[in-house]
């Protein structure tokens, strides 16, 4: 997908979910939604990894100055 953002995937994500849970679909139908659901998700996963990496908090430091320092990440 080129220059897909976050937030159409995300919306493509929910729109799919509801699509699979009206159970309307065939099997073929399910499993290609299913892979296309996992290709959002992982799209949606790696934009907020990203995000998340990008993040800084400002804090002051001992001489009352504000200093970026990265967001803490668990892991």
């Amino acid at each position: 997908m080129a220059k897909e953002k976050f937030e159409e995937a995300l919306k493509k994500l929910e729109e799919l979910v509801k699509t699979m849970e009206a159970g309307d679909l065939t099997l073929d139908e399910s499993l290609k939604a299913f892979e296309e659901g996992i290709r959002l998700i992982r799209f949606c996963t790696r934009k907020l990894d990203e995000a998340e990496r990008k993040i800084e908090i400002l804090l002051r430091d001992d001489d009352d100055r504000l200093a970026a320092v990265p967001f803490p990440t668990e892991g």
